[in-house]
């Protein structure tokens, strides 16, 4: 989940945060799609190692990327010096959305891959949004996208880099009362003869959200909600979506 990390957590993931994500790529051309409408600039939080903010930048899009997490930026930083003269430049700047502060307004504001959820209180959550509409131009739009949880989940991923085999655990434990879901990510790396060579725990909590809560929530932050999609490719959102990808702009 590409969401802000705290720093005391960021250098061991963000050395694998791309292999272990390299199968999540049915985002990317919604969010450069919705780029290239907006004309830009595009703002993305919790833009982490630049998985979403380089192909916008790649489609020739001005993109300024915010995270908290200085490890997955020195990493997005670095993926970045292959950049074109032709690109989209991209700045990629430290920081917490809760705390949002640039002095310029964007035509688009994106917040991928469930970085939303990463806001753990209402209070936290009535803050960004608020932060978001202030950073807003004239008919600006906030995009985000949030999932419907899933208690477990395994999946064998390969790197692109090493073609190494990685076997990927999520295991979950829900707090229903604090909407609020612990996370453990368990990252086993597998040598030719299957056996596991190197594990990586990962420890993070998020807060989920149901549709009609969110409705609320951005009404009450002054927006007006323009599409409720069920997946990236634009369905519309009902009782089997697993995806709320979410566009509103200022009421």
């Amino acid at each position: 989940m590409q969401h802000s990390l705290p720093p005391k957590l960021g250098k061991n993931w963000a050395e694998v945060y791309d292999s272990v994500y390299a199968y999540v790529t049915e985002d990317i051309p919604f969010y450069v799609e919705e780029a290239r409408r907006s004309g830009g600039p595009v703002l993305e939080l919790g833009c982490g190692t630049g998985r979403v903010a380089l192909p916008i930048a790649r489609a020739g899009i001005e993109t300024v990327g915010l995270d908290v997490s200085p490890k997955m930026l020195d990493a997005a930083r670095r993926k970045a010096a292959g950049l074109m003269d032709d690109d989209g430049p991209l700045l990629l700047l430290q920081g917490d959305m809760r705390e949002l502060a640039l002095d310029r307004a964007f035509s688009l504001v994106i917040i991928p891959f469930r970085g939303f959820l990463s806001l753990l209180s209402v209070d936290d959550q009535v803050r960004t949004l608020s932060r978001v509409r202030d950073h807003l131009a004239t008919d600006g739009r906030l995009v985000f996208d949030i999932f419907v949880p899933d208690p477990d989940m395994l999946r064998d991923v390969i790197r692109p880099d090493t073609g190494e085999r990685l076997v990927l655990w999520h295991q979950s434990r829900y707090d229903h009362h604090n909407q609020v879901i612990d996370v453990r990510v368990i990252v086993e790396n597998l040598d030719d003869a299957g056996a596991v060579s190197r594990r990586l725990y990962r420890d993070f909590q998020v807060r989920y959200a149901h549709r009609w809560e969110v409705e609320h929530l951005l009404a009450r932050c002054g927006y007006e909600v323009v599409d409720l999609f069920g997946d990236f490719e634009r369905s519309p959102f009902d009782e089997t979506s697993a995806e709320m990808v979410w566009t509103a702009r200022s009421a």
